[in-house]
């Protein structure tokens, strides 16, 4: 048995390299590739048919995604790679937050082919790729500021078009915003919420927007200044408003979010 123990022990360690990168809120500081012969950082008949045939739910494809993220976020493709763990067949883009960084200390955008051959997410921090590329960047710069990342993008985070892909009954709501007068600051969250098996009665498995705004419009303070905007979505579903900042913004056009007030 002894002669065995090391392959063993390197089987264990690349299982839970892997479930490691896929399980991390963000960070994988596991260096996958340099621990497994089965990842393979070339161009494989895997990624070529992801990169053909997925899409996010705008119709984006992850070139398409990848490219425009790295213009906005601190956000560096490295390589494409396929591992093969526990008899699954996993895709992965590896990137890192700045050029210079090792690639000892990598993050992981990771997929798993499915039996019927279609690619699941298996990285839940990177959810919101599957809304396109605004919301993948938004999520990624909003957790720059978060871990105090220097050069963190404030503008493309500030800026109310970038939220367009929240919809409602009213419009788009970056375009809302600019039209109410409003300025979107600190914090905003753009995240993925998975169900907690031990706790089914709560909510989970949805897409939230978070953000604070100050608008220069008549109104409550408790509205218009640090006002709090949250949607939500769930799979297959439409955005819902949370909030209820959210919800008068979703029932009134831009002007009318006070007209009318409860006791």
């Amino acid at each position: 048995m002894t002669p065995n123990r090391p392959a063993v022990m390197r089987t264990v360690s690349r299982r839970r390299a892997l479930w490691f990168c896929l399980g991390r809120p963000l960070i994988c500081l596991v260096g996958l590739a340099a621990m497994s012969n089965s990842v393979r950082a070339i161009e494989s008949p895997h990624i070529e048919r992801f990169k053909s045939t997925w899409r996010a739910q705008d119709g984006e494809t992850i070139e398409q995604i990848i490219s425009n993220v790295s213009k906005v976020a601190q956000f560096v493709p490295r390589m494409w790679g396929v591992a093969q763990l526990d008899e699954n067949d996993y895709v992965f883009v590896l990137w890192t937050r700045h050029p210079d960084d090792i690639l000892d200390e990598p993050y992981f955008i990771t997929w798993r082919i499915a039996l019927d051959g279609t690619f699941q997410l298996a990285s839940t921090y990177a959810k919101p790729i599957e809304l396109g590329w605004h919301a993948l960047a938004l999520s990624l710069i909003a957790t720059e500021v978060k871990e105090s990342e220097r050069d963190a993008n404030l503008g493309f985070l500030h800026d109310p078009s970038n939220f367009n892909f929240v919809t409602t009954t009213q419009g788009r709501l970056g375009d809302l915003l600019r039209q109410g007068r409003c300025t979107i600051v600190e914090p905003v969250e753009v995240d993925y919420l998975p169900k907690q098996k031990d706790k089914p009665t709560e909510k989970g498995d949805l897409w939230r927007a978070l953000l604070l705004v100050n608008c220069d419009i008549p109104g409550p303070r408790f509205f218009t200044y640090n006002g709090v905007i949250t949607f939500e979505k769930s799979e297959g579903q439409d955005w819902e408003p949370q909030s209820p900042f959210a919800k008068r913004i979703a029932a009134f056009p831009p002007g009318s979010w006070f007209a009318r007030m409860e006791p």
